[in-house]
């Protein structure tokens, strides 16, 4: 049995805890894991991309290794509730069998009698891939009925999908209500303890990295870092509605949140009150579209032209932030530094990547655009950690409990409430 961690109050005491894969009986046990393997597919249905696939494998060699049978559960893109051909899992499966020189069965649904079937054939270290979750508009919707059928399959659940602990699904949290016992895998363990690292018991200074779009998908995030961070660096497109809020004229084609700039200006305040070093580019890059052919140039941010937008953060803000790090013990860093799909609004962004992959801190980094700029960079190698789950990462930012982790949560009270004697 594993005693439980604090994690933004997730797991804290004999109660609040959940079980991982190795500290059960597995053998000869029908397990339904949960996985994530949502994987980019060009026009022809080849993968792209088998990071998520070879994410899963620690769990899946360990669950051979015990002699269990193994039904894996996934959902592929956004169906919407019908079955689409060019959506279905079956390359997953044979990508599968190749990384683990093992046959996996791929289902031609995940419920129903032919499924069922099937799980009842199964051998002990037999593999099967259901079909994608997705094709029922009962997955989303964390159907009851369609949780049943999910846990009737199995003897034990896992939740190796940190990427879709956030949404309250029927594979993530019906399912739990219809299995005796439910568990997290290795790679949903390795994001809580890191994240709980990071987060609760972090080696200072703990500095945060916030990019991307909008402060209105990340403003909770940043608020909670408030609490915690010693340094908040700000980049992206998020951060003209930080410049606007201390009356910078950031050009009429710059996206901002007029909506959000009192409330960037609270932030700001508060960041001064509490003692935490807030940095927003000090210059930029500017263009005159949002297009690879546009005409760029590099001003201060007090000299944006009038009808040309921000698009990246310019070589001083770099430069000063590249020092921001230089001290720093903890990096936790989410979103990109401008419009990085354009390799002309690239720079910033892949600067911060070798600014962040040069220091000597525990580093930890979330969210796809992100990853993709590592990877692209070539430097995800010198990351200590890089999440699977961009929407669950933040959410942790958020200090938000995720329905996936409170499931497990619950299916593993329920567990106890039945052991202890009355």
């Amino acid at each position: 049995m594993v005693d439980g961690f604090g994690l933004l109050g997730i797991m804290t005491n004999r109660e609040n805890r959940i079980f991982y894969i190795n500290d059960i009986d597995i053998k000869g046990k029908a397990l339904f894991i949960r996985v994530d393997l949502n994987v980019p597919y060009d026009e022809n249905q080849n993968i792209t991309d088998d990071t998520r696939i070879r994410g899963i494998l620690p769990t899946v060699n360990y669950a051979l290794d015990e002699g269990a049978k193994i039904i894996l559960a996934s959902h592929m893109g956004r169906p919407k509730g019908e079955a689409v051909p060019q959506l279905s899992l079956a390359p997953v499966a044979r990508r599968l069998s190749r990384l683990l020189k093992k046959e996996v069965v791929a289902a031609p649904d995940c419920v129903g009698p032919e499924v069922r079937e099937i799980v009842r054939d199964m051998k002990d270290g037999d593999i099967v891939l259901l079909e994608n979750l997705r094709y029922h508009p009962e997955e989303e919707m964390n159907d009851e009925d369609f949780g049943r059928e999910l846990g009737g399959l199995c003897d034990i659940y896992v939740n190796d999908a940190f990427a879709v602990a956030h949404r309250a699904h029927a594979s993530v949290v019906a399912v739990t209500h219809f299995v005796d016992v439910c568990v997290a895998g290795f790679l949903m363990k390795n994001e809580l303890l890191y994240f709980h690292r990071a987060m609760e018991d972090p080696a200072r200074p703990l500095v945060a990295i916030i990019g991307g779009a909008k402060v209105s998908s990340k403003i909770s995030a940043v608020e909670n870092l408030l609490e915690t961070a010693d340094k908040l660096i700000i980049g992206g497109a998020m951060a003209n509605t930080f410049l606007k809020a201390i009356y910078y004229d950031i050009g009429a084609k710059s996206l901002v949140e007029e909506e959000l700039v009192e409330k960037a200006r609270s932030i700001m305040r508060k960041a001064r009150r509490r003692g935490v070093k807030f940095y927003i580019p000090v210059d930029c890059v500017v263009a005159d579209r949002f297009d690879k052919k546009a005409e760029t140039k590099i001003t201060t941010v007090q000299e944006v032209p009038e009808d040309w937008m921000i698009v990246d953060i310019g070589p001083a803000t770099s430069f000063l932030y590249s020092e921001a790090l230089s001290n720093a013990k903890t990096i936790i860093w989410n979103g990109p530094m401008g419009a990085f799909e354009i390799d002309a609004f690239s720079r910033g962004t892949y600067q911060m990547v070798q600014a962040v992959a040069s220091t000597y801190s525990m580093t930890i980094v979330g969210g796809g655009d992100t990853d993709v700029a590592l990877h692209r960079a070539g430097e995800s190698s010198r990351i200590s950690y890089i999440s699977t789950g961009g929407g669950a990462f933040l959410k942790l930012m958020e200090g938000a409990r995720l329905p996936g982790i409170v499931a497990l949560e619950e299916c593993h009270r329920r567990v106890q409430e039945k052991e202890e004697p009355l």
